[in-house]
């Protein structure tokens, strides 16, 4: 097994706020990159929100030459409407990193928090903690970038399970 290197940029994705997070993986450790948030002017039209979202995905994929992504899935809320929202602000950050040429990780909330803190139903402070204690370098990340920085772990460390299994069926 080798032990190359790979970036994973994590989305939280929202239309008022897409959290971002940029890891490194190699082998089973984690390097902090860079965070951020990506928040569109909320006077623009909807379409040009979407828009923004999609564009600074991909800026972010191409500034920290991302190789994949991985994105929180959504949950459904109380208000249909917003979920739609929640949901079309997710499919343009998903193309933003298709548009990079990325294939894209796609995880539920609980099981990011049970990956990341150890129980599906951690709060947001939780994560944070554990975002911080697995990254110690990412500067204590906030609220929608924790959250993003969380999917990256997730996806890091579902990858290499993945990669783990398919070695031991090879070997059988």
């Amino acid at each position: 097994m080798t032990n190359e290197t790979i970036r994973i940029v994590g989305i939280d994705p929202g239309l008022r706020k897409t959290g971002w997070g940029v890891i490194a993986a190699e082998g089973s450790r984690l390097r902090w990159i860079a965070h951020g948030v990506i928040a569109p002017d909320d006077t623009l039209p909807f379409s040009e929100r979407l828009l923004a979202l999609m564009n600074g995905i991909h800026a972010v994929c191409h500034d920290y030459q991302v190789d994949e992504a991985a994105v929180e899935e959504v949950f459904v809320n109380v208000n249909p409407a917003s979920t739609l929202k929640l949901g079309q602000a997710r499919g343009a950050v998903i193309l933003g990193a298709a548009t990079y040429g990325l294939s894209v990780g796609e995880y539920p909330a609980n099981l990011i928090k049970k990956v990341v803190v150890g129980a599906g139903h951690a709060d947001k402070s939780q994560i944070a903690y554990m975002v911080a204690r697995l990254l110690p370098t990412s500067k204590g990340a906030k609220a929608d970038a924790a959250d993003a920085l969380a999917v990256a772990i997730t996806h890091a460390q579902l990858r290499k399970r993945a990669l783990l299994e398919s070695l031991v069926k090879g070997a059988a």
